[in-house]
């Protein structure tokens, strides 16, 4: 198992389509600002690993909870997106990702994301 942690509250669906209402470019800036972010994360993790086949388990740590776990969770876009942005993972379709749960608690001290992979042979 590989364990990224991600220090940070990550923006939600209603964050994005607020930036997507701006103008194209924001929303593609916002976009890849949140991905660059999540990369620094997930390369200090793996360490220059490459990986196929995995099933993920996200840890989404809020500081409190207002906001709603399905608003919260479509940060995974953001975090998959830059896993293959950062050539960790070749694609995050069918035969990359086998699987993906959400598990959800509050820290208000410490928000963050937690992202367990397990590597599929």
């Amino acid at each position: 198992m590989i364990q990224i942690t991600i220090p940070m509250r990550l923006p939600g669906l209603n964050e994005y389509v607020n930036a997507c209402r701006g103008n194209k470019y924001e929303a593609a800036n916002f976009k890849q600002q949140v991905e660059n972010d999540c990369l620094v994360f997930i390369r200090a993790a793996l360490r220059g690993r490459k990986l196929n086949s995995i099933g993920i388990v996200f840890k989404w740590i809020e500081k409190n909870r207002q906001r709603d776990k399905d608003n919260i969770c479509f940060a995974k876009k953001f975090i998959l997106d830059a896993m293959q942005k950062g050539q960790v993972l070749k694609n995050d379709g069918w035969n990359q990702v086998q699987y993906f749960r959400d598990e959800f608690a509050v820290d208000k001290d410490r928000p963050r994301v937690e992202v367990l992979i397990e590597e599929i042979k």
